[in-house]
């Protein structure tokens, strides 16, 4: 058993009957009382995130989480398909175990996947992937970085705001955890 001293960002606590990824923790040590910790935890299975607060010191159970390389093959009727790329073994994910990640995957695109017990939990991305604008109005004469946004879909699919001057065809940083437009990547 750990405590929770051993709490970081990442981990995977065994709590209420589910499995329960740590998002965001905070020692707090008040001037009046017990120190304590103050946690959000989101559960892998469901996506449901909660707070959570531990008295300091308190036994805590954390589970054993691998994460292996993957590469992302295609999508089919039954989920999303991937192959290890250590042992090639092949491994067909559900939309919701791959949940928002789906919207920044491309073919052969390389990720993590956290297995628990060889059963897969969820899929890890970069922290930004670079996204061929495929549809956005054309931009007027006129229009400037510092001006407003307008919506674009990239080739995944997904619709992302990003300035007024870019065009189809035009490769963006986006961040994976939030959809937010980062960047122009030039060739």
């Amino acid at each position: 058993m750990a405590s929770t001293a051993d709490i970081k960002n990442g981990i995977v606590l065994n709590m209420d009957g589910g499995l329960w990824s740590v998002v965001e923790f905070q020692h707090v040590k008040p001037g009046k009382g017990g120190a304590f910790v103050r946690t959000k935890v989101k559960n892998v299975r469901t996506g449901r995130t909660i707070e959570r607060t531990f008295n300091a010191g308190a036994k805590i159970e954390i589970e054993t989480v691998d994460r292996a390389d993957f590469q992302y093959l295609y999508r089919d009727a039954d989920g999303f398909v991937f192959m290890n790329t250590d042992t090639y073994d092949q491994l067909t994910l559900t939309q919701e175990q791959v949940g928002d990640a789906a919207n920044f995957m491309l073919e052969n695109q390389n990720v993590l996947i956290a297995l628990h017990n060889s059963e897969p939990l969820y899929v890890e991305l970069p922290a930004s992937v670079v996204l061929e604008i495929t549809h956005t109005e054309p931009g007027l004469q006129g229009d400037r970085s510092t001006g407003g946004t307008k919506p674009a879909t990239v080739e995944t699919g997904y619709q992302i705001q990003v300035p007024l001057f870019l065009e189809q065809g035009t490769k963006v940083k986006v961040d994976t955890r939030t959809g937010d437009y980062l960047g122009r990547v030039n060739d």
